[in-house]
């Protein structure tokens, strides 16, 4: 009984398999010439961006000098540790 239920499902499935195919050809529906227009036109009223390298360059520098101030406070407060820390093991004081 098993071997026929099986045999039914086997089938049935083969048939549904091959009922779902179709017979035309993918590869005339995806041609490059065809794929690629929709994205070049959707991008064809979108304005690009314009940078001034100049302000871009001043921001940077500016960036630098910021983050150079920031590297010297921290290594004189790294200094002032220092100079505290060894003062504080030879127990003297200046």
């Amino acid at each position: 009984m098993k071997k026929i239920a099986l045999f039914a499902a086997v089938s049935s499935f083969a048939l549904a398999l091959a009922a779902c195919g179709d017979s035309d050809d993918a590869s005339e529906d995806a041609m490059a010439d065809n794929v690629e227009m929709p994205a070049d036109e959707a991008l064809a009223d979108t304005p690009l961006p314009e940078a001034d390298a100049t302000a871009v360059a001043e921001e940077v520098a500016d960036d630098a000098a910021a983050d150079a101030e920031v590297a010297a406070d921290a290594a004189e407060q790294a200094a002032a540790d220092a100079a505290a820390a060894a003062e504080a093991a030879t127990g003297e004081v200046e």
